[in-house]
């Protein structure tokens, strides 16, 4: 395993996989069972097997699994690379609904073999998509524990990059006939970057209920919300708490750990640890359930964080035994026993033992409890710790809290309160714990506020207050906290009688119930561009507490500007990342179409209407032209279709109709059903860049505010040109369009162009250039 196949071991064949002092501190620690320390080391060496996850989230999750089993799974066998043979992918025996899987292939083999460029594409694009997650095996584990329902608040406190936090918004999306679970996820990180790639992620599944903010979760700040017009702290019932750590249970994939390890580290980040996880608890709802998890193996940062934990909450919080969850899982019990090593070998089995000069380094509660009967009483062997050669994973530790009673140090709070029966759209902004205790909640201050902070709190809150009535949630102002890293617009709710609404509510018919309160936009001055949607209850907590939290993003983009719309009757398309979400509340504009109408819309640019069936041309034949719903409803006769109903967004013209549907989501329906989209790198990724600079030419042109009608219509009769022309080039087999069809789609599109080229496609925003 060593570097012996040097592809395979992912390029690093220099690094010597040897680290006395890491054998010598976890030999002496005992946490390999007796007779597998050989194993253990040997599965430390090998490189990391690649998995990936298939997100549980709409009804596409079936169809995903049966297209990789029975396509892309199929492919692998008897394939040999490098000389080695490709292992069959294998379910994880652990994971629900086989929707989480393990393969031999490293990233490096995945991206250069030419025989697995097809699966290495599906892989990217379904990546991309929202469907699938590249993610390592153990840390799939936390987010299971947590026994997540829709109804949940989660706060998720260092979050990035995101994997687990996409798990998280799934479970809250279990049912995907609610448009909007009444609970939602706060995913924070400490670093500003990062929390983009957060964003990114979250962004991939669409969801109204996930916000991501930015602070240092060891002093997170308590958030208020509106409770029938009181004020109570939000508690939350559940908490997951993946802590910055040593990494040394991640030696198969970063194999600089093997060089780098000390004790040193886990002595720095123990103080870290406890702060994190104690605020965690501190925020954690009366019988919530909190999960403290590191991708380490040293009880310094493992037991010694969660027996300190224990021993100060004074009996408000237990260990859950979680032994029958999860069941195929190989684990090991914690540990009660332990000692502290410093760098340089010395070791320390109590504190009296650590002399003056090294107790800043090590504290008291790095070491194990001594009294037998506390010990006993804390239940530490319910931890679980999970070695790499027990199931061919990373190495990883998780323990499961629950609050029984509040922390000795804080006063009285909410128990968790019971799932409410759903009432979708309901309109009212009422209170994410609206069946709690009916007192209202505070916590102690941690430190008695002087006058002078006294009165530049009341002017912030008349200020807070005064935006909190035009729905604006601004950022934090620089005296309350100093901001850093990318400056944030505003977050503003549109007033209950924007005269912006009325068009789009008449145009698409919505429903009475459509919470249009959700609705807001990042600008307070100038045309409203995008409108996003985000629940009532993170509404509720965005106006009750943007002068204490900095939101980096939430919500989900429902309606863009098109400019075109409004001789229509509406100057907003609908937008396919939020349409989810809008369609159970849209009753106009909406046209049921077959398999073989998607396929055309998928893979045609701008089809005419005579390509439709007679079926669809008959429902567009008296509607206004415009933003429009195409809905797909699989048919049970058909078992060979596509058995997963489909939701685009689409534009119907004079004598066209187009999807307006980001690219990679196009080539996941097509392949959902069958349709070939295997295209060669090098020319996919020219014909891109050409693209790209296209829309980069004219995206600089209308911020100038130049007059740009014709150069739109050159530009989408140029890339239509181009598509006819370069159809072997083109996402799809030649079968599903041809080039015939495009040559005479282009002669008429000349002759229609006046008629309705520069409406159509006077909206090909960024992303729809792209497609």
């Amino acid at each position: 395993g060593g570097g012996v196949f040097q592809g395979w071991a992912g390029g690093y064949p220099e690094i010597v996989k040897e680290n006395e002092l890491f054998e010598r501190y976890y030999r002496e620690l005992g946490i390999v069972p007796a007779g597998e320390w050989g194993a253990f080391m040997a599965a430390l060496r090998e490189p990391l097997p690649a998995t990936l996850r298939i997100t549980g989230y709409r009804s596409h999750a079936k169809e995903i699994l049966h297209c990789l089993k029975e396509k892309y799974f199929k492919e692998l066998q008897n394939l040999e690379v490098d000389g080695q043979k490709v292992e069959m992918p294998q379910s994880l025996s652990w994971y629900p609904e086989e929707l989480a899987w393990h393969t031999n292939l490293s990233r490096k083999i995945l991206r250069k073999s030419p025989q697995l460029e097809k699966f290495h594409q599906f892989l990217v694009s379904e990546t991309e998509c929202g469907n699938i997650s590249r993610q390592e095996a153990v840390s799939m584990i936390p987010p299971l524990l947590l026994n997540v329902n829709p109804h949940h608040k989660i706060l998720d406190m260092c979050a990035a990059p995101g994997s687990k936090t996409a798990q998280l918004i799934e479970m809250l999306h279990a049912d995907m006939n609610v448009p909007f679970p009444k609970g939602f996820v706060i995913a924070n990180d400490v670093d500003n970057k990062r929390c983009y790639l957060l964003v990114h992620q979250a962004k991939r599944l669409n969801s109204p209920c996930i916000m991501v903010v930015n602070h240092d979760a060891s002093s997170i700040p308590n958030l208020q919300i509106d409770v029938d017009g009181r004020k109570e702290v939000l508690f939350y019932d559940r908490i997951l708490c993946d802590v910055p750590c040593s990494g040394d249970g991640t030696m198969r994939k970063n194999i600089d750990v093997w060089k780098k390890w000390t004790t040193q580290n886990s002595l720095q980040l123990h103080g870290l640890q406890l702060r994190i996880a104690t605020r965690g608890v501190e925020q954690l709802a009366e019988g919530g359930r909190m999960v403290y998890s590191t991708c380490s193996l040293n009880p310094i940062e493992n037991e010694a964080v969660i027996a300190s934990l224990l021993e100060k909450s004074q009996g408000a919080l237990e260990l859950a035994d979680v032994s029958s969850e999860l069941p195929g899982l190989k684990r090991m019990p914690g540990i009660t026993k332990w000692k502290v090593m410093l760098k340089d070998g010395q070791w320390f089995e109590e504190w009296k033992d650590v002399p003056s000069n090294r107790q800043t380094q090590i504290r008291p509660t790095m070491f194990p409890v001594k009294d037998e009967e506390k010990l006993k009483a804390m239940n530490l062997e319910r931890c679980l710790r999970i070695l790499p050669h027990h199931q061919n994973t990373g190495g990883f530790f998780v323990a499961v809290l629950i609050k029984k009673s509040p922390m000795p140090w804080n006063k009285r709070q909410p128990k968790v309160h019971q799932k409410l029966p759903q009432r979708t759209g309901d309109t009212e902004v009422t209170a994410a714990n609206s069946d709690n205790s009916s007192e209202c909640i505070t916590e102690e201050p941690t430190l008695a506020e002087n006058e002078e902070s006294k009165t530049m709190k009341e002017l912030q809150n008349s200020d807070t207050e005064q935006s909190k009535k035009e729905g604006v949630c601004g950022p934090p102002p620089s005296k309350k906290m100093k901001l850093f890293g990318f400056k944030e617009d505003p977050f503003v709710f549109l007033p209950e009688d924007d005269p912006l609404f009325l068009p789009i509510q008449k145009f698409y018919a919505l429903d009475p119930s459509f919470p249009k309160m959700n609705l807001l936009t990042r600008t307070q001055e100038g045309k409203k561009r995008q409108l996003y949607m985000v629940s009532k209850e993170l509404r509720n907590v965005l106006l009750n507490n943007s002068e204490k939290m900095k939101v980096i993003n939430t919500g989900i983009k429902v309606w863009s500007r098109n400019s075109d719309g409004e001789q229509f009757g509406c100057a907003f398309r609908l937008a396919q990342e939020g349409i989810y979400t809008l369609y159970p509340f849209i009753h106009a504009r909406i046209i049921s179409v077959c398999i073989e109408d998607v396929k055309i819309l998928l893979t045609q640019e701008n089809p005419f209407l005579s390509k439709f069936s007679s079926e669809t041309q008959k429902k567009v034949k008296d509607m206004a032209m415009g933003s429009i719903v195409l809905k797909y409803d699989p048919e049970p006769e058909k078992p060979d279709d596509l058995q997963c109903p489909i939701v685009l967004c689409g534009w119907q013209g004079k004598t066209s109709l187009r999807a307006f549907v980001p690219k990679n989501e196009r080539l996941h329906y097509l392949r959902m059903m069958g349709v070939e989209v295997f295209k060669a790198k090098r020319k996919e990724e020219e014909l891109e860049s050409k693209t790209e600079e296209e829309v980069q030419h004219r995206l600089a042109q209308t911020e100038e505010g130049m007059d740009v009608e014709n150069k739109e219509r050159d530009l989408v009769t140029k890339m239509e040109a181009e598509i006819g022309e370069e159809s072997s080039q083109s996402p799809v087999e030649s079968s599903a369009m041809e080039v015939e069809n495009k040559i005479e789609d282009l002669d008429q599109s000349s002759k229609n162009a006046n008629s309705h080229v520069s409406q159509e496609s006077k909206d090909a925003d960024t992303s729809n250039v792209k497609d």
